[in-house]
């Protein structure tokens, strides 16, 4: 039993050399990874963000109209951004 274990350990060694050997020959003419899972985890990601902001803006909406019927609705304050914002038309909010 204790020969067949270490022949088995030895064949295992040996092909994982073989392996090894065979493959370090053969990556510099392999092809590079491609980028297309990342970018398309990039762009599920982003158009997710523009759904759910575009979704968030419209719940505001709806709650202000609620409050405050038949009026314009003034700009949503940014959640995640504390710093200075322009406006072209109309007040900051506070």
């Amino acid at each position: 039993m204790t020969s067949y274990l270490w022949r088995k350990y030895a064949d295992y060694v040996y092909t994982k050399w073989e392996r090894t050997l065979l493959w370090d020959m053969i990556e510099p003419y392999r092809r590079p990874k491609s980028f297309t899972p990342l970018i398309t985890i990039y762009i599920a990601a982003f158009y997710t963000g523009v759904v759910a902001s575009a979704i968030t803006e419209q719940l505001y909406k709806e709650k202000y109209w609620e409050e405050h019927p038949g009026e314009a609705v003034p700009l949503m304050k940014p959640k995640f951004y504390s710093g200075p914002w322009k406006i072209l038309r109309g007040e900051v909010p506070k």
